[in-house]
């Protein structure tokens, strides 16, 4: 059972990291002959891992018809701001006391790290150090089901390969990132959630950005 599991997570990540290098892309039938072949595993623990990435939304399982990489739509893009800008604003509020200044100073460093990145087009590093920026707080929650529901949501909305980089709205996350880190030091908690809910992760707000990153019709 242990060494299933593990085979489970392996071919779990294994197919992460294709869809991520665009191997596998939205629309694309996944071969699971091939794949089983491949790697030379049956297609029991490959359909196991299958499941889990249909419940987190990367594929669609269809009787009689294969396994397809699902195509994000713009309803589903709206939907997942509306949710993460939600739940940050209220872990915001909640952990507010809890940040000292060793917080401060790792949040201006990772937007460091991130402009630094950006400038060098280590994409990669750049989303993950994202991640690591909305971590330093997320993290402070004693709410152990947060990352499980926020980060599929972000994986969903960033880990396809991007097409294409809209350099005004990647400086513009980043000056938002300053700004939540002023309101932080002013000892603003309502303006720092605010900031996450009405402007960071607000589809209203980013939809020009939006719209034109997932290349969807006006």
């Amino acid at each position: 059972m242990l060494n299933m599991q593990s085979l489970r997570e392996q071919l779990y990540q294994y197919l992460r990291a294709e869809m991520e290098s665009g191997t596998l892309a939205p629309g694309v039938t996944i071969n699971l002959n091939a794949i089983s072949q491949e790697l030379g595993i049956s297609k029991t623990p490959l359909r196991d891992a299958l499941i889990q990435l249909e419940a987190e939304g990367f594929v669609n399982i269809l009787p009689r018809r294969g396994v397809v990489v699902r195509k994000l739509t713009l309803q589903e893009v709206k939907d997942f701001y509306e949710i993460i800008g939600a739940l940050e604003a209220v872990v915001v509020q909640n952990v507010f006391a809890l940040l000292r200044s060793s917080h401060i100073q790792d949040l201006k460093r990772l937007n460091e790290d991130q402009r630094r990145a950006y400038r060098q087009k280590a994409y990669a590093r750049y989303y993950r150090l994202n991640l690591e920026f909305h971590g330093v707080f997320l993290n402070l929650s004693d709410n152990r089901n947060l990352q499980n529901i926020l980060l599929p949501m972000k994986q969903r909305l960033y880990d396809f390969p991007r097409q294409i980089y809209i350099d005004e709205w990647e400086q513009r996350n980043m000056e938002e990132h300053d700004r939540f880190i002023a309101s932080i030091e002013a000892g603003d908690q309502n303006g720092a959630a605010r900031l996450m809910r009405t402007v960071h992760w607000s589809f209203t707000y980013q939809e020009n950005f939006i719209r034109a990153f997932y290349q969807q019709n006006p």
